[in-house]
């Protein structure tokens, strides 16, 4: 039986059908980015120690990666709206690719100011990624299934961050690795040399994941993608950037889903990046010991998203994110009061209701937008600097109790209490909805 003729709604967003080449092509690069950021977990820990840093520096690590995010997502817009979500792709699997690069001068620099640097550039390239394929995956079928779309594309995310932190900690972090009291009592001149192996340790992730993105960048270069972008037969003259800014600054619940969203990736980051620093304080173990938790996190956020993706063909998705919601602040208390290793498995246990919160604020606080989709993505894309605020307050709220791992997660469980408030929202107020037949489309 021939599939239907691929179709879009007079308005030219949604499709009738998924193209499902196009769109799995497109779920693999939430792999690629997810490698990325669950690497910084593990240079987080691995720089503290190479360059004898506090906690609160550890955390520039993040700043400097969300910052890339802040920067850069508006400049995306712009391109997806002046060219396509294609060529928004293609640019950011380049600005990826020239960050990776930029490891290797900051190697052979050993300064920790040029490993920041490289981390911003790919963000840089990130922030173009995310803010094509986060609403491309919604926008690449039907419109009733969009945030279920972005919910499968997520899924691919813990794949993506489980390979990046087994790849980041077991080439970067050796048994034989000397202790931050071992480097202390070493002279000058021995603690550098260790200390510049460590750095030389965190290359070798970075050249294979350049192997992958010419891979990638090829993939998408000969595969056909459909627009998304509106059809201008239908619809009502282009508006300016400003012009949507100002429509969507006069949305309440769209302001609301920005504010979680920037609280949601505080807390996630928050909760990963101090895991292998949780873990070594509470249990007693050497790095690559405790890196085994954040692969177990990985593992618990895949599991998460596939309950939550079952849940969704019962649930809306906003009660979804209320019940995930509460679960973590459950688990994140226990986190705190609990002094022992316990308190690490219940950190872990946390990023099981993590799994769909991201995909389902993006999906809810973009819905029903119009025109104004393209603005809305980017600003919820640079709603993720949030992940590059909340650890600073985490590692100095640590730092302030002499390096204790537990208080710091209070940061996180205050960000959930306003998800919540904003599923609850979501669930009493919903948005309204654009109807319209399909119309045939040419690919």
């Amino acid at each position: 039986m021939n599939k239907p003729a691929l179709q879009q709604t007079p308005d030219g967003f949604y499709l009738n059908r998924t193209p499902w080449f196009a769109f799995l092509l497109l779920c693999s690069i939430f792999a690629l980015w997810a490698a990325a950021a669950s690497m910084n977990d593990v240079l987080i820990a691995h720089f503290k120690k190479a360059f004898m840093l506090s906690d609160f520096q550890t955390a520039f690590v993040q700043s400097a990666f969300y910052l890339g995010y802040f920067f850069v997502a508006i400049p995306a817009a712009l391109v997806v709206r002046r060219f396509s979500y294609k060529t928004t792709i293609l640019i950011g699997l380049m600005l990826y690719l020239f960050g990776c690069a930029l490891f290797f001068p900051a190697a052979s620099t050993a300064k920790y100011g040029m490993f920041l640097m490289a981390l911003f550039v790919i963000a840089a390239g990130l922030s173009f990624l995310e803010t094509a394929c986060n609403t491309y995956s919604t926008l690449m079928g039907p419109r009733e299934t969009g945030t279920r779309r972005l919910n499968i594309s997520q899924t691919f995310h813990p794949f993506g961050a489980m390979t990046g932190v087994y790849v980041g900690s077991f080439v970067m972090f050796k048994d034989t690795d000397a202790t931050s009291e071992q480097l202390a009592q070493m002279s000058a001149s021995e603690a550098a040399a260790q200390q510049l192996q460590m750095i030389q340790s965190t290359l070798l992730p970075y050249k294979w994941m350049i192997a992958v993105l010419i891979l990638m960048f090829i993939l998408i270069t000969i595969t056909r993608f459909p627009a998304c972008k509106g059809n201008s037969t239908v619809s009502e003259p282009r508006t300016s950037i400003g012009q949507s800014l100002g429509r969507v600054r006069r949305n309440p619940r769209f302001c609301f889903g920005v504010l979680a969203q920037f609280l949601y990736v505080g807390a996630q980051v928050g909760v990963w990046s101090f895991t292998i620093r949780l873990a070594m304080q509470m249990g007693g173990m050497n790095e690559r010991s405790a890196s085994w938790f954040l692969l177990t996190t990985f593992a618990a956020y895949f599991i998460g998203k596939m309950i939550a993706n079952l849940l969704m063909r019962k649930m809306h998705p906003a009660k979804v994110l209320a019940v995930y919601g509460v679960l973590c602040i459950v688990l994140l208390a226990y986190t705190i009061l609990v002094p022992n290793i316990t308190a690490v498995y219940a950190a872990v246990g946390v990023s099981v209701f993590l799994g769909p919160c991201w995909p389902t604020i993006y999906g809810l606080t973009i819905d029903g937008l119009g025109e104004d989709t393209g603005v809305g993505g980017s600003l919820l894309v640079m709603s993720i600097v949030g992940g590059g605020v909340m650890p600073i307050f985490q590692g100095l709220l640590s730092d302030a109790n002499g390096g204790n791992m537990q208080i710091a997660y209070s940061v996180p469980l205050l960000c959930f209490v306003v998800i919540v408030m904003y599923a609850v929202h979501c669930m009493r107020q919903p948005q309204p909805v654009l109807g319209g037949s399909a119309t045939a489309v040419a690919q």
